[in-house]
C-alpha cells in the first residue's frame, strides 16, 4: 500500500515531504524543472514503502495512506499513479 498526496497540496507544494522521504518517491522536488509547472506533488505508488514520514512532515495534511483517503478525494489515488506513468 502506498501513500497519496491529495487536494490540500494544490497551490501549497511545501515540499517538506520530499526532504523526509527515505526512498525519494515524492516528485517533483523543488530542484526539478517541472516543480513550477505542476499544481501539487505526487507519490510514486511503486516506490513508496509506507513509512508515514510524509504524513508527519506535511503542514497541510495532504498525505493519506491509500486505504484511508476520504471518499471525496479518491481520484487522487489515480492522479498520483498517473504522474509516474507519463
Amino acid at each position: 500500500m502506498a501513500y497519496v498526496i491529495t487536494e490540500a497540496c494544490i497551490g501549497t507544494k511545501d515540499a517538506s515531504c520530499t526532504e523526509v522521504c527515505p526512498v525519494d518517491c515524492i516528485h517533483p522536488t523543488p530542484d526539478e524543472p517541472e516543480f513550477d509547472t505542476v499544481k501539487q506533488l505526487f507519490i510514486d505508488p511503486e516506490e513508496c514503502i509506507d513509512c508515514d514520514a510524509c504524513v508527519e512532515a506535511c503542514p497541510v495534511d495532504a498525505c493519506f495512506a491509500e486505504d484511508q483517503v476520504p471518499a471525496e478525494l479518491e481520484q487522487y489515488i489515480q492522479l498520483n499513479a498517473a504522474y509516474y506513468q507519463a
